[in-house]
């Protein structure tokens, strides 16, 4: 895994934006040569043929492109389609056997929402970046307890491990979060509910060149 991976936007897929093969195909497609720099295949649903699938297209997709793929939740998935490792939630796979049934290169990420203390548990089981969220009104997820910017300060100094931020991210607000300390921002239809999204991947990945240049010791 190069030190590059774990760093720019990660581009999480939705079933009801992204309803059939090509469409997931062609947006993902999109985001990637918009500058994605890892890609979520997340889909709730029960119906695990259309999922496998999806699952191995997307891998081919982003194998050749040269962006790890995860799967969202689902351990069993990502060894059965080849992905590049998963994401986990707290109610999900342990992190301890995730890494045991996928190995020791594949990329684990867990879900912490506002908590420190579960980010340092999760960095020091292992995981190869922890998430944090949200920051924002979010349409995924809009229960979500918000998580404040301050938290990505906290662990930025605590972990050893990449930053995930999430939650209502928008082009106009995730330049806040890559100054508070995030390594990535993670986004779905701020992403693919855009009617062109490679331009959106863009302007996204845009943000870390400018905020972190902004923030370099030579300025």
């Amino acid at each position: 895994m190069s030190s590059d991976t774990l760093h720019g936007l990660y581009a999480i897929t939705d079933a009801r934006l992204m309803p059939d093969d090509d469409t997931l195909l062609t947006a993902v497609g999109a985001a990637i040569r918009g500058g994605a720099r890892i890609v979520q295949y997340r889909d709730k649903s029960d119906d695990a043929d259309t999922r496998l699938r999806q699952a191995r297209m997307l891998t081919t997709l982003c194998t050749a492109a040269g962006i790890p793929l995860l799967i969202n939740d689902d351990v069993e998935l990502a060894a059965a389609s080849g992905a590049a490792g998963v994401h986990l939630g707290q109610s999900d796979a342990a992190l301890a056997a995730a890494r045991e049934r996928l190995g020791p290169d594949a990329i684990i990420g867990i879900t912490c929402h506002d908590q420190l203390e579960l980010a340092l548990a999760a960095d020091r089981g292992g995981a190869d970046y922890v998430a944090f969220g949200a920051f924002f009104a979010s349409k995924t997820k809009p229960n979500a307890r918000p998580a404040p910017l301050t938290l990505l300060q906290q662990a930025r100094r605590q972990l050893r491990c990449p930053i995930v931020a999430i939650g209502g991210l928008s082009v106009d607000n995730a330049g806040h979060v890559i100054a508070g300390g995030a390594d990535m921002v993670a986004v779905v239809h701020a992403l693919f509910a855009q009617p062109d999204i490679e331009a959106q991947a863009r302007r996204f990945s845009a943000l870390f060149d400018t905020v972190e240049s902004s923030h370099s010791p030579d300025q």
